[in-house]
C-alpha cells in the first residue's frame, strides 16, 4: 500500500462542520466496567474507578428537566449500569418524557447486585443497545473475553422473555464492530442491512433469540484500538485507508451535529470520540463548556462549529458510522 500524507479532515470538508440544534444528550457515566474489551475506545475495565459525582448527576438531571428540545438521553460508559447516577438519570429522563438508550455489554446482568437490570430496563422502557461484534462465538470472545458470547446469548434470552425484540416499546439493538486490525488488510463494516439479516438468521436458528436492528460501527483509531495500531505501526496507514474511503454524503447525518457528549466530570464535547481524545466543544469565543455553564447560559445551542480531527474520517468512511450505526 502506497502511503502518502493524510489530508487534514477540516481541509477535506472545505468548510467548518456546523452544529445543529441539540436533540441528543449522550452521557458517559464513567470508566467502571466488568469487561476490558480489546476494541474499547474508552479504555474501560474492572480496575477503573472514575465515575459520575452526585453534584454532576444533579446538574445533568436539571439539564434534562430544563430543556424540552432534548429528545434522547443516551447513557454509556464503561458499563453505564455500574457507575453512579445511572438509575437517577434514567428516572429523571423518563419522567421528563425523553427516550433513554442504555449501551449495555449484557454480561453485567450476571454480576452480583445487577441481576434485576433486565426487569428494570423493561419497566422503564429503555432502548438497549448491546455490543455483539460478531454472531460467531470465537470472534466475540477474542474481542471481549472468554465466555462473553454465551453470557450475551443468555442475556438476550432473558430480554426476549420480557418482550425485548418482540414488542414495539422494548427495543433491543445489537452492535457490530470489525476486528481490530493486525495488518494492512483493513476493512469497513459490511452493508448493515445484509449483515443484520445474517445475524438474525443465525441467532434465531441457533438460539431462538430475536433483536430489532443491527448497528454497524467502524473502529476509530482511539483508545485500545489506537494503541494497537500504534504498536503495530499501522496508525497512519489506517487513517489514510479511512481517508481514501471518505464519503461526503455522510456529512449531513453525522451524530456530532445534533448531540452533546458529557463526561463524568461534567465537561462538554461534540461526540464521545472527541471526549476520549480530550477535544472539548467550544463556543464561538473559544470557551470550553461544562454542564454548569450551559445551565448558566440557559441554552444548549451555544456551539457553532464541531471540533474535528483526522479520526473523524472513521465516521465518514463508506456508508458512514455513528452510535446509531450506518449513516446511509
Amino acid at each position: 500500500m502506497v502511503q502518502t500524507a493524510t489530508t487534514p479532515f477540516q481541509q477535506q470538508l472545505g468548510s467548518s462542520l456546523s452544529k445543529s440544534s441539540i436533540q441528543v444528550l449522550q452521557i458517559n457515566l464513567g470508566k467502571r466496567c466488568n469487561l476490558a474489551c480489546t476494541h474499547c475506545h474508552v479504555e474501560a475495565g474492572p480496575k477503573r474507578t472514575e465515575e459520575l459525582s452526585a453534584e454532576i448527576c444533579q446538574q445533568l438531571i436539571t439539564l434534562i428537566q430544563k430543556f424540552p428540545q432534548i429528545q434522547t438521553v443516551d447513557l454509556t460508559g464503561g458499563a453505564p449500569e455500574m457507575n453512579y447516577g445511572f438509575r437517577p438519570l434514567v428516572e429523571a429522563a423518563r419522567s421528563a418524557g425523553k427516550a433513554v438508550i442504555v449501551r449495555s455489554n449484557l454480561t453485567i446482568y450476571f454480576v452480583d447486585g445487577f441481576q434485576d437490570l433486565p426487569e428494570y430496563c423493561a419497566q422503564n422502557q429503555l432502548r438497549i443497545v448491546a455490543s455483539l461484534p460478531c454472531y460467531l462465538e470465537d470472534n466475540v470472545d477474542k474481542m471481549r473475553g472468554f465466555g462473553v458470547y454465551q453470557e450475551s446469548v443468555q442475556a438476550i434470552k432473558l430480554l426476549n422473555q420480557l418482550g425485548y425484540g418482540r414488542v414495539p416499546e422494548l427495543a433491543l439493538d445489537l452492535v457490530y464492530n470489525p476486528p481490530v486490525p493486525v495488518d494492512q488488510n483493513f476493512s469497513l463494516p459490511p452493508a448493515q442491512q445484509q449483515l443484520e439479516q445474517a445475524y438474525k438468521a443465525y441467532l434465531r436458528q441457533q438460539f431462538d433469540i430475536e433483536f430489532n436492528q443491527l448497528l454497524t460501527i467502524t473502529n476509530l483509531p482511539i483508545g485500545r484500538t489506537g494503541f494497537q495500531l500504534e504498536r503495530l505501526k499501522l496508525y497512519d496507514t489506517y487513517i489514510k485507508f479511512l481517508e481514501n474511503s471518505y464519503n461526503p454524503e455522510t456529512v449531513e447525518y453525522l451524530m456530532c451535529r445534533n448531540e452533546l457528549s458529557i463526561d463524568y466530570l461534567g465537561n462538554v464535547y461534540d461526540c464521545d470520540f472527541n471526549q476520549m481524545e480530550n477535544l472539548p466543544a467550544r463556543t464561538t469565543t473559544g470557551e470550553n463548556l461544562t454542564v454548569q455553564r450551559l445551565l448558566e447560559l440557559n441554552t444548549l445551542d451555544v456551539i457553532r462549529d464541531v471540533q474535528t480531527a483526522n479520526y473523524c474520517y472513521g465516521c465518514t468512511a463508506g456508508s458512514g458510522s455513528s452510535c446509531g450505526g450506518s449513516l446511509l
